[in-house]
């Protein structure tokens, strides 16, 4: 019988009793690939990390054979800020995600790319993506790391830039450092902003799409998560693989695509557990389990 052949898929996992304690995690059940907050995502310093602290994660990445690590950046983060004290705050803020992500060896870090809140200029959105870009290019002129930055697709709640694939187009031109710039998908966001997915033709049409604007080359990392909401809701809320409006047919669409089979796929759905012939089971572990029986074989 012909080996079966999986996208890697991870999981996003906490950091609690150390970095390393992420890896074990994802290991333990099962996944290929770890996503993670480099420190508390809803605060805006944190302790240097340690020497020893680095050297175990990267230790217990190659123990558990735990590849594509990627750091998520914090949730207050916000480079399109016109504000000039948030943004500064924001700049100095991811310069130190990237920092942290040298010093755990973590190649990427993938951001929401920001809001343009109290704007309420018609060309807010415009002078907001530039400012993500400007900030970006600060970053990356002053940080002492050779990490790079995926843009993640975002829901479009609000003011929220990212959520049609011409504004992370912008993105990159503007910025003058666009060889440090990828994209990450989230399934749920670009369903939310508008992109059918579900029947064969249109995840062909939406991956068309995003080649036509951004350029497939430039896609380095999914999200793999449902959605609570119909398409265009521009409203952002995971729900479990298969459980949502997206329902099974994207995620077998995306998974026996060849252009992704080497394209790391995180798994962000809600944490818990459910109960499956009367035991109770973890999600992300019946997640894992959907996703990969929806893989040709």
């Amino acid at each position: 019988m012909k080996k079966t052949t999986f996208p890697p898929i991870g999981v996003h996992e906490s950091i609690s009793g150390g970095h390393h304690q992420a890896v074990l995690a994802a290991a333990k059940d099962g996944f290929d690939c770890v996503q993670l907050f480099s420190k508390n995502s809803n605060q805006w310093k944190a302790k240097p990390i340690p020497p020893e602290d680095a050297e175990l994660f990267k230790k217990t990445l190659v123990e558990k054979g735990i590849k594509h690590p990627l750091i998520h950046d914090s949730y207050l983060i916000n480079l399109a800020s016109p504000d000039e004290e948030l943004l500064a705050k924001s700049i100095d803020a991811f310069r130190d995600e990237i920092e942290r992500a040298e010093i755990l060896g973590i190649p990427w870090v993938v951001m929401h790319p920001g809001t343009p809140t109290g704007d309420k200029t018609k060309d807010a959105e415009t002078e907001g993506l530039k400012r993500i870009a400007k900030s970006l290019d600060t970053v990356f002129k002053t940080a002492k790391s050779s990490a790079n930055v995926q843009l993640e697709t975002t829901a479009g709640q609000g003011a929220n830039l990212g959520w049609r694939f011409e504004h992370l187009a912008k993105i990159i031109e503007c910025s003058e450092y666009p060889d440090r710039l990828g994209v990450c998908i989230d399934t749920c966001h670009i369903f939310a902003a508008g992109y059918p997915l579900v029947t064969k033709k249109e995840y062909e049409a939406t991956m068309n799409e995003f080649d036509r604007v951004i350029g497939l080359d430039r896609l380095k990392a999914f999200h793999l998560n449902d959605i609570v909401k119909d398409l265009g809701c521009r409203v952002d809320r995971h729900a479990q693989i298969g459980h949502g409006k997206l329902g099974l047919e994207p995620f077998r669409h995306l998974l026996n695509d060849p252009r992704f089979v080497n394209t790391p796929m995180y798994i962000e759905t809600p944490k818990g557990t459910t109960e499956i012939d009367g035991e109770p089971l973890d999600w992300d572990v019946v997640n894992l389990k959907t996703l990969q029986n929806l893989v040709k074989r």
